[in-house]
């Protein structure tokens, strides 16, 4: 490299990893990247014709709308930011695929990184960061956001015209929100939407409380949505049991592999770390190494959800035996939780408590670990809630609210969820489990290592309730039936 060519990349370099372009603009650059002359820039930047597409409208465009209108009226005269947020960083110069905040989805439809929906007087405008323009050196230089490192991202139009949305560049939040409204910023999201408005904790706190008790309800659309992502979870549990000689050559490592395989395929991602635990793991609540052995006698537990493109997820649940019969001891201890997982479901309608289903799950644990021997006092007295003694086993609440998150609405108040009631509409998971750890020396020895939880996704409906997981079976004969028949 020449004198020249050596102050040039210098005075363009304003440290490590970053770099600006010829109109200032910071670029995401690594050290590695090779230089770029002022010519090659200058060619780089001629010769290309427009991209723009037509996009069809949203789905939930119309849904959306509603969605903040209602939040417009919780808040009147107010203004509110909801951001999406941006890209985390996994290792060094390499970032985690991003997945935007669930209420900055919801309210929008968006889910593009960097962008920020602002709602002032019952409008909405969303400030979105756009395709690269090809003036300037971002689309062939930038790592994050070129076009041509990380893919075309949609104009401004584009976005606006599929969601239905007035639609602005990001470069113009900052100025539109200096003035003095009064504002509620959905915080914790992005640090730079953060530091461009003083935070109010009480406020800002009430607008995550609203946002998330929001969403307790699903629409019809939303519901729909959960249907198609339980759905393509039944068809990863298929897959998984279809390739069981691999699951036996390569362990628990295959079957989340598998399982991710068909979310990808057919949905946007896992809607949370797969849990495969064989034997002993599956008495670990979030074993999400699955670095072990599938072996031939023992049980295996797999709690896995597919995120659909829209962001909604399943989360379910199943307990089977990896030989593809059970023991007498298993099937026993299996029923049990099942019997429990029945209660549980049968106790959800409109109007209960949304603990119903935990209260009656853990009656009929508690009444079976009593007849095992395992109690060192009554059930009746194990239940109280000042003992409690039989959680030992179970550990865990039976239920969460599901959605976009798989633990969803988690900023509602306390007394609305879990301390409230159900309604029509809200969908909740229904998973007692028993785990006996292995070196747990006050359970028989034949019982230690084995963990067994049941949990399907459960819709509240006008007179009930639907298990959206119901194509998954559950009874210990038909999961013997049904993993003869996928293994061929």
């Amino acid at each position: 490299m020449s004198d020249a060519q050596q102050s040039t990349e210098d005075s363009q370099r304003t440290d490590a990893g970053a770099e600006t372009d010829q109109v200032g603009e910071e670029l995401r650059t690594e050290s590695h990247d090779p230089a770029v002359p002022e010519a090659y820039a200058a060619f780089m930047r001629t010769g290309w014709g427009t991209r723009e597409t037509e996009l069809p409208p949203h789905p939930v465009a119309d849904w959306a709308a509603r969605r903040r209108t209602a939040l417009a009226e919780a808040f009147p005269g107010e203004r509110l930011v909801v951001p999406a947020g941006t890209f985390k960083v996994r290792s060094n110069d390499t970032d985690y695929r991003f997945r935007p905040d669930t209420a900055h989805t919801w309210l929008s439809g968006n889910q593009t990184s960097d962008a920020a929906l602002v709602v002032e007087d019952g409008e909405a405008v969303l400030y979105a960061r756009p395709g690269s323009d090809r003036e300037t050196d971002e689309f062939f230089r930038d790592r994050q956001y070129g076009d041509l490192w990380a893919g075309r991202r949609p104009s401004l139009k584009e976005m606006s015209d599929s969601l239905g949305l007035e639609v602005r560049h990001v470069n113009d939040l900052e100025g539109a929100l200096a003035t003095s409204a009064k504002t509620r910023v959905h915080r914790g999201v992005d640090a730079r939407v953060d530091a461009t408005l003083a935070g109010d904790e009480g406020r800002d706190g009430e607008l995550a409380r609203v946002l998330s008790e929001m969403r307790l309800v699903k629409d019809e659309w939303e519901v729909g949505e959960l249907r198609e992502a339980c759905d393509i979870t039944t068809l990863g549990f298929e897959d998984s049991v279809r390739e069981w000689d691999r699951v036996l050559e390569h362990g628990e490592r295959w079957i989340e592999g598998t399982f991710f395989r068909r979310a990808r395929a057919m949905g946007n991602d896992l809607g949370y770390d797969a849990i495969v635990g064989n034997g002993a793991h599956a008495t670990t609540l979030h074993w999400i190494e699955n670095s072990g052995a599938v072996v031939p006698g023992e049980l295996i537990l797999l709690d896995m959800g597919v995120e659909g493109h829209n962001l909604y997820t399943a989360d379910v649940t199943r307990t089977l035996p990896v030989s593809g019969t059970w023991t007498t001891v298993q099937r026993d201890l299996y029923s049990l939780v099942l019997a429990a997982q029945t209660a549980g479901i049968e106790a959800v309608r409109p109007g209960a408590a949304f603990l119903a289903a935990h209260h009656a799950a853990m009656e009929v644990l508690a009444h079976g670990l009593e007849d095992l021997g395992l109690l060192p006092v009554s059930a009746e007295e194990a239940l109280d809630p000042a003992s409690k003694v039989y959680a030992r086993w179970t550990l865990h609440g039976t239920s969460h609210m599901l959605g976009m998150d798989v633990h969803d609405c988690a900023n509602a108040s306390l007394d609305v969820y879990p301390r409230g009631d159900l309604a029509e509409g809200m969908c909740l998971t229904v998973e007692p489990g028993l785990y006996f750890q292995p070196d747990d020396l006050l359970v028989p020895e034949e019982l230690r290592g084995i963990g067994i939880r049941i949990e399907d996704d459960i819709l509240v409906t006008a007179d009930g309730s639907e298990n959206l997981s119901a194509a998954l079976p559950r009874d210990p004969d038909e999961i013997v039936e049904w993993m003869a028949s996928h293994r061929g």
